[in-house]
């Protein structure tokens, strides 16, 4: 595909009338960052760049090496749905132009490099989950409703519908969105597309969906878990591997899953690193609420044609559509770095296609019907049962920090550690009413 030229960028700026540009770029939790510039600075900042002070970002710089530079992708630029503001998608670089180590997106970049060194590039397809809530500060949720439903119009459905048109208002292909299982969750399925692509997509539609809830009065929110009881919000993640002509690499239409040995190598390699790359993939003290049984979220480490109780699905192949053969790996949850998490499940992956991991069985029963003696008999494994459990797994995985290079691996897991510590020496609401009245 042709790439995005400054003048084009200046030209449908100008066209649509724009009167800012808002540059934005990630940290390492994946929170969006921004510098905003007028039109008039817009050749500027795509030819030179904007200069920042990297101290004041969390992962970033020490303070004395705090100079840095966003450097816009002009492939990325759109006018957002609301006031004639454009956005342009930046890599952050250092003064000299180098890739700088800190930023998330130069990670997934650095692992894409990886693949195509094998004339392969990733193909990612998400559904992000999240909630709508009457307000930052308390649960109150906007409906009753549960999976699927078709209720007389609400305010989350109104909300919804909005979304999407904002979304789409964006260039971003939607296949799909829907109520989910608890009260006032939503869905919303992206349609597949290059890893690095669809990791921008993501940071956009977070935005768009927090945007549309706030003027609406409501709060949007990605936390795995905020309800108790009900189903977490997870981010299941549909992953293929194409070559240079864009022929699937995972599909073989004489195997009986219609899997090729690579898409099997790389279902090994994230089963074999699966533990590894979880404190990634679901990155903050909440996601392990999600990641238990009965919720419909994964807690065991296996694979499986289409049963919902694993990890890893094979989707229903369709006869004619083998463009469509991939795999949906059903651990991380829509609040991780996608930048990020992206990157290390496609290591995995390599992984496995480079070192011919064995795949183990399916297992095509419900796992969480299983008693643990059945389940050690089949060689099954759980993923780490905390954020605590997943940053000690993280932190002996020599893949992990190849794969996020040593800045960001050290600065991940102390992060993720002071996230724990902090929330361990916490008394909690569930402690006060279990033993205050017992002990």
């Amino acid at each position: 595909m042709a790439e995005t030229t400054t003048a084009e960028v200046l030209a449908r700026a100008k066209e649509a009338e724009v009167k800012f540009v808002q540059l934005w770029f990630t940290d390492l939790l994946g929170n969006l960052k921004n510098l905003e510039i007028p039109a008039s600075e817009l050749e500027k900042a795509l030819n030179e760049g904007i200069g920042f002070d990297g101290s004041s970002i969390h992962g970033f710089a020490r303070i004395d090496e705090s100079d840095m530079l966003v450097q816009p992708d002009p492939d990325t630029f759109i006018v957002l749905p609301w006031e004639q503001i454009g956005r342009l998608i930046c890599d952050v670089v250092q003064p000299g132009g180098e890739p700088y180590e800190g930023d998330p997106r130069w990670i997934l970049k650095r692992a894409l490099a990886r693949a195509a060194e094998r004339d392969l590039t990733l193909l990612v397809g998400t559904e992000l989950e999240y909630f709508y809530l009457t307000s930052d500060r308390c649960l109150d949720t906007l409906d009753s409703a549960g999976y699927f439903d078709l209720s007389p119009a609400d305010d989350s459905t109104e909300i919804r519908r909005e979304t999407v048109l904002a979304i789409e208002s964006m260039g971003i292909p939607v296949e799909a969105a829907h109520h989910e299982v608890a009260p006032s969750q939503q869905e919303i399925d992206l349609r597949h597309g290059d890893a690095l692509g669809m990791a921008d997509r993501l940071m956009s539609c977070r935005y768009a969906i927090k945007e549309v809830a706030r003027r609406h009065g409501v709060h949007a929110t990605f936390m795995p878990k905020p309800l108790n009881a009900e189903n977490g919000s997870g981010m299941h993640t549909h992953m293929s591997l194409a070559g240079l002509d864009g022929s699937n690499a995972f599909f073989d239409a004489d195997d009986s899953l219609h899997l090729s040995e690579t898409a099997r190598a790389y279902i090994a390699g994230l089963m074999h690193h699966a533990k590894e790359v979880t404190g990634v993939c679901a990155q903050w003290v909440n996601s392990f609420k999600r990641l238990v049984p009965g919720y419909e979220a994964p807690v065991y480490i296996t694979w499986a044609w289409r049963n919902r109780s694993n990890m890893i699905r094979i989707p229903m192949y369709k006869p004619g559509q083998e463009a469509a053969t991939r795999i949906e790996f059903r651990a991380p949850d829509s609040a991780c770095n996608p930048y990020l998490a992206f990157a290390v499940l496609l290591h995995a992956g390599l992984e496995g296609i480079e070192r011919n991991y064995p795949l183990p069985d399916p297992v095509d029963i419900d796992v969480y019907r299983l008693s643990d003696g059945e389940r050690a008999a089949l060689g099954i494994e759980m993923l780490p049962g905390s954020l605590n459990e997943a940053i000690a797994c993280m932190r002996g995985s020599d893949l992990v920090r190849r794969a996020l290079g040593d800045h960001i691996f050290d600065k991940f897991i102390e992060n993720k550690q002071i996230e724990w510590d902090a929330y361990r020496s916490q008394v909690h609401q569930y402690e006060i009413d279990r033993y205050l009245p017992i002990l």
